[in-house]
Formats: structure tokens, sequence, C-alpha cells
């Protein structure tokens, strides 16, 4: 059996894919979760893997790191799963807008840091963090439009695009972010998902506080 090592379910938004991709998927694995921000975190994770991130999974003995190279690892082990979109179209805009998710949108992820906590309107909407959101809004609308037509997830079927937005679902519940038709539509589909809300609750009984992750939380 597989081995995930993950963070905070409150805060860590990179253990979240992972785990939400093999959950989903029943992909078989034992959860090890470590307490990223007390002074034993590091030294826990280094044990696991010498880049002291998460999420880390453990596979035969094998460590992968990353949360994108763990999807890709799982796709290729589990190719009855599809993981990716079937077709060659879908799966290569698929891997686009995963890609950028996994790399971009720096002002939503320095703003509103996840937290499963935290229930509130987020007034103060910097034209960075607008320009992400309407990015965003754009690849859901988009992908749903061209590609959602066999179900109510990015590529019809549940994905590892999905998997990847899921932080940004939680974000914009969480800070009451607006959104159009399609784009709440598409929330409510990932915030109707079992392990999505069994991550929530998880997260919203976890004790530790984090300052610079509760924004909102005070207001």
């Amino acid at each position: 059996m597989y081995q995930l090592v993950i963070g905070n379910k409150n805060y860590s938004s990179w253990s979240l894919r992972s785990w939400l991709l093999m959950k989903v998927t029943d992909i078989p694995f034992k959860e090890i979760n470590i307490e990223l921000y007390s002074d034993e975190g590091k030294e826990q994770l280094r044990q696991y893997s010498n880049a002291a991130k998460v999420p880390v999974l453990i596979a035969s003995g094998l460590t992968i790191w990353d949360s994108l190279a763990i999807a890709e690892y799982l796709a290729e082990q589990h190719p009855d799963k599809t993981l990716w979109p079937i077709t060659d179209d879908s799966r290569a805009i698929a891997r686009s807008v995963t890609s950028e998710m996994h790399s971009g949108f720096t002002a939503i992820r320095s703003a509103l840091p996840m937290n499963c906590r935290v229930k509130t309107n987020y007034n103060t909407i910097t034209p960075e963090i607008q320009k992400d959101i309407d990015r965003i809004c754009q690849l859901w609308r988009d992908c749903r439009s061209y590609f959602g037509e066999q179900g109510r997830f990015l590529f019809g079927k549940f994905s590892i695009a999905d998997a990847f937005f899921a932080p940004i679902v939680l974000r914009f519940n969480s800070y009451g972010i607006k959104v159009g038709d399609i784009e709440k539509d598409y929330m409510d589909t990932m915030l109707s998902i079992p392990a999505l809300q069994e991550w929530i609750s998880a997260g919203k009984e976890e004790t530790a506080i984090v300052e610079s992750y509760e924004v909102g939380a005070k207001k």
C-alpha cells in the first residue's frame, strides 16, 4: 500500500491535491500526517524526503515528492483510473491548466491562504488578486464549455486538474469570492465531493494556529 505524507489539513493546500486525487479515484494509501508548523515538523519530514516539504508519496521503497510528480506517477501506475482525460486534445489542455495552477496565481496564494475554518467576505481585492481570480474563472468556464459535456467537472470526469484546483475552490468559498454561474456550479460540484467534505471537517477540527494563515479569521 502507498504511504502519503501530508501536512495540516486546515492549511496545506499542496497536501490536499494528492490526498483528494487518491481518495476520489479509490487508490488505497496509508496517511502519515505531520504538524508542519511545529518545532519537530521539518525534522520529521526529512525522514521521508530531503526536500522537507509535503506531499510525499512512498511507493515500494521509492520516494516521490511534489504534488504534480505524484499525480503523474499515479497516472502511469494506474492507467485504469484515467487520472488524465482520455482524448489527446483534452489531456493536453488538462496538463496545461494543471501546470498553470501548479506554478502560478501567486497573488491569491499570498493574500488568501487556505484555511478550512475561515468563512468571511474578503473585500481587499487588489488588481493583482482580481487578475488571478479572472484567469481562474476563465479557465473553469473554458474547460467546462469545451471538455465538460460528460460531467460536471472540468473535463467531465474528475481528473488531476480538479484535484489541483480544489484548494482554490476552498479559498474562493472561505473568502466569499464572487464568481459567475458556471464557476459557482463547478465549486458546488467540488464541494459536494464526500472526500473533500471529509478533508474540510478534519481541517476544522485541528487545533494548530498559524497566525499568517488566519487572514479573515478575526474579521
